[in-house]
C-alpha cells in the first residue's frame, strides 16, 4: 500500500509539472488587424475587411445561405440541397487549383450561378470565350498603414457610380461607393493570334494540373456552334461602369450565368452601409434565388469533422491530453510485463475438514477393507475402555472388561466376546460388511453408555 502511494503521488507531480510546462509555453496569438493589404473576407470575421454583416443580413431577412466548407468536387456530389448561387470573395486564402477550376465552371454549366467578387478575379474561373476576355487593373494599391475603417482614406477622389444600364441587378439602386482600390475591368476581343490559338475546355484535361497557371478558357475557333453554344461564354453585360472600367458585369455560360464584382468593399463590412452597396450586394448574391453558398473552404476554414478538436485547437488542452494519454499508456505497458520471477498464486484450501475423513470412508468400502475401519474405531473404543477401567493399555482384554463390568454394570462375557471378535477381524480374521457394521454399532452404544462420548470433536461431528 504504501508503495502504491508513492506512485499515486508522482503520478500527480508529473501531471501537475506537465500542466504547468504547457501552460508557461502557450503563446496566445494575438488577433491581427484587418488589412486591406491582407484582407479576411470570411463571412466568420466580424471585422472591417470581413463580410459576416452580408451574411447575417441575408439569414435575418429570410433567405437560404450556407458556408460552403468542403471542396468545389462537393458542389457536383452533393447529396443534400444543391447550391443555387455559389460565392467567391477574394482573395482567397487558399487558392485554386486547375481541377478545382474546372470543377466549378462544370457546375456553372449545369445551371448554377457563379458570384466572384474580386479586384483581380482569378483567371481560371473568370473565363472568357474565344472572341473575347476580361482583364482587370487596380489604379490604386492600398498602403500598409492604411485603417480600413477610415472611411476618407478607403473612398478619396472616387464619387458615387450610378448604374449603366436599367437591369436586374441595377433594381433599387440609385448610385453604388466604390472604394478606390476597385479594379477596372475591360472587356476586349481577341487578337488574330490569340483567336487562332487552341485553348482547352473545362471538359478538356480535367486531370491534368501540370499547368496551375493557365486558365481553362473556350473551345478552339473551330468548335462546332452547339459546344459553343453550351460551354462558350456570350457576350458579357456591363451593368456599371466608372471613367476606368467596368465595377460589375455579369455573362452566360453553359447553362448557368457568371457575376464578376471587381471591389469586395462594397460587400464587405465596412463598405456594405455606404449609399445603396447593400442593395446591390443584394441583387448581386441574391438575385438567382435559391440557396446561397458563400465559399469558406478556400478562404482557410475548411470543415473539420470534429467539433471538439476544433473548440480547443490552438490552447493547450490538446497537448495536456496527449501527454496524459502517453502516460496511461505507459502506466498499463508497465504494470502489464513481468519484472520479477513468476510467483505463484496463493492457494485456498476450501475443502471441508469432514471431506478427508469421507474419502478414506469411500476408499475404505470399495477395497473392502472392514478390518481397517473397524481398527479405527475399536482401538479409539479400546483406549477410553482402559482409561475407565483406571489399567493400562497392556493389561488383557479379560480384566478389561470384569473392570468396566464392575463400575458399570454392562454384562462382563458379552463385553468380552465383543472385544475379543473386534480383535479377530482386527488380526485378519474373516468378515463381512454387515458384520462390521454391527459390531462398530455397539461400540458405539457401549461408548455412549459409558458417558465416553464427551470431546467436542465427537459432538460436532454427530451434529454434522
Amino acid at each position: 500500500m504504501r508503495q502504491r502511494l508513492i506512485i499515486i503521488i508522482t503520478l500527480i507531480v508529473v501531471v501537475v509539472v506537465l500542466i504547468a510546462l504547457n501552460a508557461a509555453s502557450y503563446v496566445r496569438v494575438e488577433n491581427v488587424a484587418d488589412s486591406e493589404g491582407s484582407p479576411d473576407r470570411s463571412t466568420f470575421n466580424s471585422g472591417a475587411t470581413g463580410t459576416q454583416a452580408l451574411y447575417d443580413f441575408l439569414h435575418e431577412s429570410g433567405h437560404q445561405v450556407v458556408r460552403w466548407r468542403e471542396g468545389s468536387s462537393a458542389l457536383l456530389t452533393v447529396n443534400g440541397p444543391k447550391p443555387s448561387t455559389f460565392v467567391i470573395i477574394g482573395p482567397v486564402q487558399v487558392s485554386y487549383s486547375r481541377r478545382e477550376a474546372i470543377e466549378v465552371l462544370r457546375w456553372v454549366e449545369s445551371g448554377g450561378r457563379l458570384v466572384i467578387v474580386d479586384r483581380h478575379p482569378d483567371r481560371r474561373l473568370a473565363v472568357g470565350s474565344a472572341d473575347w476576355t476580361i482583364t482587370s487593373e487596380v489604379v490604386s494599391y492600398p498602403w500598409r498603414d492604411l485603417d480600413p475603417n477610415n472611411f476618407d482614406q478607403m473612398t478619396t477622389g472616387m464619387t458615387p457610380i450610378k448604374p449603366a444600364q436599367p437591369t436586374a441587378m441595377a433594381r433599387n439602386v440609385q448610385s453604388v461607393m466604390p472604394s478606390r482600390f476597385m479594379g477596372a475591368m475591360t472587356v476586349s476581343p481577341r487578337t488574330g493570334a490569340e483567336h487562332a490559338t487552341p485553348t482547352p475546355t473545362p471538359s478538356d484535361n480535367e486531370n491534368d494540373d501540370s499547368e496551375d497557371n493557365e486558365p481553362p478558357t473556350a473551345p478552339e475557333a473551330g468548335a462546332s456552334n452547339e459546344s459553343r453554344a453550351d460551354k462558350v461564354a456570350r457576350a458579357p453585360v456591363v451593368h456599371f461602369r466608372h471613367e476606368r472600367g467596368a465595377l460589375l458585369v455579369d455573362y452566360p455560360y453553359g447553362d448557368g450565368r457568371v457575376v464578376l464584382l471587381s471591389d469586395p468593399f462594397i460587400v464587405a463590412n465596412n463598405g456594405i452601409g455606404r449609399a445603396d452597396n447593400l442593395q446591390l450586394a443584394l441583387n448581386v448574391v441574391a438575385g438567382g434565388g435559391g440557396l446561397i453558398a458563400f465559399d469558406e473552404f478556400h478562404q482557410g476554414r475548411a470543415a473539420t469533422h470534429n467539433a471538439l478538436f476544433q473548440y480547443f485547437s490552438g490552447t493547450p488542452v490538446m497537448a495536456i491530453c496527449a501527454q496524459l494519454a502517453l502516460i496511461g499508456l505507459a502506466i498499463v505497458w508497465s504494470r502489464g510485463r513481468r519484472f520479477a520471477r513468476p510467483l505463484p498464486l496463493p492457494h485456498i484450501d476450501r475443502r471441508s475438514k469432514l471431506e478427508f475423513v469421507a474419502s478414506m470412508a469411500e476408499l475404505q468400502q470399495r477395497a473392502k477393507a472392514h478390518d481397517l475401519a473397524l481398527e479405527n474405531i475399536y482401538a479409539r473404543v479400546r483406549r477410553v475402555l482402559v482409561r475407565h477401567a483406571g489399567l493400562s493399555n497392556s493389561s488383557p482384554r479379560s480384566e478389561i472388561a470384569k473392570r468396566v463390568a464392575l463400575r458399570s454394570g454392562i454384562n462382563q462375557q458379552e463385553l468380552e466376546t465383543l472385544m475379543r471378535n473386534c480383535e479377530d477381524t482386527v488380526n485378519g480374521g474373516p468378515t463381512s460388511g454387515k458384520e462390521t457394521l454391527r459390531m462398530a454399532r455397539r461400540l458405539r452404544e457401549i461408548e455412549s453408555m459409558l458417558g465416553l462420548r464427551t470431546r467436542s470433536r465427537d459432538a460436532r461431528q454427530s451434529g454434522e
